[in-house]
């Protein structure tokens, strides 16, 4: 593996690396790798593992309430349903 170190990004540049690693919960060197590796068209490593996280945290706390609300009677065991 080898390294390479980026001199001089400005201040707007930076800004908006640590707004997209955070929004994609990702240190900025592994957000780089992926935008780096995308651009030269190359497979980014780890896709399989990353699939959903695009769907984690989208709802707001009241929807996940309102679907936690909606759901509670899938929990509910009817023993009549065993016989």
């Amino acid at each position: 593996m080898a390294s390479i170190t980026i001199h001089s990004i400005d201040a707007a540049l930076n800004e908006r690396l640590t707004q997209e690693s955070r929004r994609r919960n990702k240190s900025k060197n592994q957000l780089i790798k992926e935008l780096l590796s995308k651009e030269m068209g190359l497979p980014v490593g780890d896709s399989y593992a990353d699939d959903y996280r695009e769907f984690c945290g989208v709802w707001t706390v009241a929807e996940a309430a309102e679907f936690e609300k909606s759901q509670a009677d899938n929990s509910r065991l009817d023993p009549e349903d065993w016989l």
